[in-house]
């Protein structure tokens, strides 16, 4: 029989093959395509009127259906974030970068998002942010469409605003 190793396993490093193929449906399938025209697409409830971006077909709220398609702006205001210190593997950013919620003009819950174009101290809730896109031509109807956020200078949104939308 074989001892378990008297020293803990740090790491494993192998290639794993995980080959899968994504439907994303009739909702996600417009939201993609709308990133590659620098739209934003969120669903609309039928009962409360949130909108919730990427697009779902019921409120997780309400769980009334979401049957309406909205275009929300491309702009928002940090929620919540973090600064990130520890490397990614397969991703190459500059260290330390800042990983954000970002609440969309006209969406009830934010979205994941970079922060870039600032200093990592200089972000904070309630600063207004907006998309940086990919250029035209080089957008491919996928969520790195939109490369990441950047302070748009204007003043603060009050908590009041945001707290609820995180």
């Amino acid at each position: 029989m074989n001892e378990p190793p008297k020293e803990g396993i740090k790491y494993v490093e192998t290639t794993v093959r995980l080959p899968y193929h994504y439907v994303a449906g009739d909702y996600k399938a417009l939201y993609l395509l709308a990133l590659k025209e620098k739209r934003i697409l969120g669903s609309k409830c039928d009962t409360t009127g949130k909108v919730f971006v990427p697009p779902i077909v019921a409120s997780p709220e309400s769980f009334a259906p979401c049957s309406q398609l909205v275009e929300v702006a491309d702009r928002g205001v940090v929620t919540t974030f973090c600064v990130v210190n520890i490397p990614v593997i397969g991703r190459n950013l500059e260290l330390p970068y800042v990983a954000a919620s970002v609440a969309l003009d006209g969406a009830a819950i934010s979205i994941f998002a970079l922060i870039q174009e600032c200093k990592p101290q200089d972000v904070h809730m309630g600063m207004r942010v907006e998309a940086v896109w990919k250029p035209d031509g080089e957008r491919q109807g996928d969520h790195e469409d939109i490369q990441y956020f950047r302070p748009t200078g204007e003043p603060d949104a009050p908590p009041e605003t945001y707290i609820n939308r995180l």
